[in-house]
């Protein structure tokens, strides 16, 4: 293996949750008469930390989003996320590889950690992952496509920055590893390669990443 650390991220590269939260984001934001589309947010969301959606949405029409906009929508997610989420395929296959090979692994997510356990424990992921592995905008400053949420990962894992590699589908996930001085292997199953065209690698089978990294 050629890196100490391998620095998943969560939606769309462990849990096939890109298109239920961007369907439920779409929606929730046009019924608060900011109209938006499945694509709209996916180009302008997806990988995103929800400061960011404020952010953008305030940027654009010169409005806050209300005070409960982040509950109501966790709270949507999570109830699709119970009916409906399941693993990328192959993921489990690189996770078993990984801890057969001693090699160290965590996931660092735009998402919240309540989030993120929801989604593992509905996908039964959540046996690879202790409390120890797992990483949230919530513990740093500043999400994606800033680099803190990767060095955070990494030095809470004891590992130089050099020496990790992150996983990702996002175009701003691919921005922070780089910011972070990371390699980035690029998941293409959703996001077209010209998106992830930064990446050190590009790849499509979740099933192949394992023997890529070698």
């Amino acid at each position: 293996m050629r890196y100490d650390l391998v620095i998943f991220d969560n939606d769309g590269v462990l849990v096939d949750s890109e298109r239920i939260s961007n369907t439920i984001l779409a929606a929730h934001l046009t019924e608060l008469g900011h109209p938006t589309s499945y694509e709209d947010s996916i180009r302008d969301y997806m990988g995103s930390a929800m400061h960011r959606i404020h952010d953008l949405v305030l940027e654009r029409s010169g409005r806050r989003l209300p005070d409960d906009f982040d509950d109501v929508f966790h709270a949507r997610v999570f109830a699709a996320f119970e009916r409906e989420l399941e693993p990328v395929p192959g993921a489990v296959q690189v996770l078993e590889k990984l801890a057969a090979d001693g090699v160290p692994y965590c996931v660092a997510s735009s998402g919240s950690h309540e989030r993120i356990r929801v989604g593992h424990r509905r996908t039964g992921l959540d046996q690879w992952f202790d409390e120890e592995r797992v990483f949230s905008s919530q513990d740093v400053g500043r999400g994606k496509p800033a680099p803190d949420l990767f060095l955070h990962a990494a030095e809470r894992m004891g590992v130089p920055p050099q020496r990790c590699v992150v996983v990702e589908d996002s175009p701003l996930g691919v921005q922070a590893a780089h910011a972070a001085g990371m390699d980035v292997y690029g998941f293409t199953a959703m996001t077209p390669a010209a998106k992830l065209a930064g990446a050190t690698q590009l790849f499509t089978d979740m099933g192949e990443l394992a023997d890529l990294l070698v």
